[in-house]
């Protein structure tokens, strides 16, 4: 696909526009002040998202207090005890709001998909089909990997497929990797047998540290696209081994950043001295494409717990392998 001969209209104009402008914000950022970004200074703030790199602010929070937890348990036991049985309850809490939203995820697909249908052009959608098709089969082939992971260490992709499903689905239509978190959690805890702080710690960090398409496949697959529009050839290996190279180093914190896959591709086409630009005309099909970007997203976060668990000897393989229909993810 050229991406010259995409037609631009307003919107792709505009994004074209902000892209220019956002890659030098992000490339002026030092590693200190990405770091400095982490430490939120309202709480509350990150709890709502509204914040860079909420949910790793919110993991350092967590961190935070559960060690202060531990350390006033053995003078104030009662209040220790009293603060963790509150946050088991407000976790009891949210579990139940989950399950709120995945009994109407069937009419949030039915209203994303029409408005989508809606607001997008055909023409255009059709034009850029091909580099659906191909993120797609990128997308497939990551997800095959993640099951060839699971046959090494011993745990059937079948069974995975299966009990994951619920929060895969969710996050395919959700575009959402921290609004998929806690039924990731609950997916690996009730259903695949990893231990709460494993599947914690794996799903909080994959929410914003390598993410497999968001961070991996959308960036490089991006920059193999538009390098032959400044007379780049792609497929040499001077081209595709500082391509890992940075696409590897890049995916740590950028996917945390709202519009992750956006971010990340600013870094990776600013290192590659590619135009950032372009990657604005693919505002038209940037849903349809996130949709599977996502599910790959929580797929990884998920396989991490498991072979961290494995590898640790913590996993439950009876509740992995068992086909007890009434495992829930939430109650």
């Amino acid at each position: 696909m050229d991406s010259s001969t995409i037609a631009q209209s307003t919107a792709e104009a505009n994004r074209m526009e902000y892209l220019s402008t956002a890659v030098g914000n992000v490339n002026s950022a030092t590693i200190a002040q990405r770091i400095i970004e982490i430490i939120p200074t309202n709480v509350f703030n990150a709890f709502a998202g509204n914040a860079p790199n909420s949910t790793l602010g919110v993991v350092l929070f967590s961190m935070f207090l559960g060690v202060a937890i531990l350390s006033i348990r053995k003078k104030f036991a009662k209040e220790a005890d009293l603060l963790t049985d509150w946050l088991n309850a407000a976790r009891e809490a949210v579990m139940k709001i989950v399950s709120f939203v995945i009994s109407l995820t069937p009419y949030g697909i039915l209203a994303l998909m029409t408005r989508f249908m809606a607001t997008q052009s055909v023409e255009q959608i059709a034009e850029l089909g091909t580099f659906v098709l191909a993120n797609y089969v990128a997308l497939a082939i990551i997800f095959a990997m993640h099951l060839i992971i699971l046959l090494v260490i011993k745990c059937s992709p079948l069974i995975y497929v299966k009990k994951s499903i619920t929060a895969l689905a969710f996050a395919f239509t959700s575009r959402s990797s921290a609004a998929t978190l806690p039924l990731t959690i609950s997916t690996q805890v009730k259903k695949l047998g990893v231990p709460q702080g494993v599947a914690g710690i794996s799903s909080s960090l994959g929410t914003s540290i390598g993410q497999n398409g968001c961070a991996g496949m959308y960036p490089a697959m991006l920059a193999v696209m538009i390098a032959p529009t400044v007379g780049i050839n792609p497929f040499t290996p001077g081209f595709i081994i500082p391509l890992v190279l940075i696409v590897t180093i890049s995916s740590f914190g950028i996917a945390g950043v709202g519009g992750g896959a956006t971010m990340a591709a600013l870094v990776v086409l600013s290192a590659m001295n590619l135009p950032v630009a372009l990657a604005g005309l693919l505002i038209s099909i940037e849903p349809l494409i996130d949709m599977g970007r996502t599910l790959v997203n929580v797929s990884d976060s998920i396989v991490a717990g498991l072979v961290t668990a494995k590898k640790t000897g913590e996993i439950d393989m009876a509740v992995y392998n068992t086909k007890d229909k009434e495992v829930l993810l939430v109650e």
